[in-house]
């Protein structure tokens, strides 16, 4: 299934003159692959054992690239640090507030908020973005065993 995935994106990204390299192909796949909502910082050590040569820049850099062709969110909390999500379709986020873990979910009804915005406030709605917090079941875990 990501296979799929990363060669859609990575057709993406061709269409829009971008030359693939064996760096942007990494942090793609591990955007991909790993669904963990991760930093720059995150995606750098992850990678930087297979390419010695890479910078926290080159990671940015490369982000930037996939945000302006649409393949990647930048999400943005309050903290200091952007998480990078791979987006392929309109989905929410549940945050937990002890370790900062983010899992999507879906719920399509939710799509009726924008409609009820737009008859409401007469705007044209663009989009629309929901955070849920809380405390994720390893976190309830650990403080139970505390």
């Amino acid at each position: 299934m990501p296979e799929g995935r990363i060669k859609e994106a990575i057709n993406t990204l061709k269409k829009s003159g971008v030359r693939i390299t064996p760096q942007r192909h990494a942090i793609l796949e591990y955007l991909i692959v790993t669904m963990s909502h991760p930093t720059a910082d995150d995606i750098y050590k992850a990678l930087e054992s297979k390419f010695p040569n890479m910078s926290v820049a080159t990671v940015y850099n490369n982000l930037r690239v996939f945000k302006k062709a649409g393949l990647v969110n930048e999400l943005t909390y309050g903290d200091s640090s952007s998480r990078f999500d791979f987006s392929t379709s309109d989905h929410y986020h549940v945050i937990c507030e002890e370790c900062g873990k983010i899992v999507d979910f879906s719920y399509p009804g939710l799509d009726e908020v924008e409609n009820l915005a737009e008859h409401v406030t007469g705007f044209s709605v663009n989009k629309h973005r929901m955070e849920i917090y809380g405390t994720c079941a390893e976190c309830r875990e650990k403080s139970l065993k505390h």
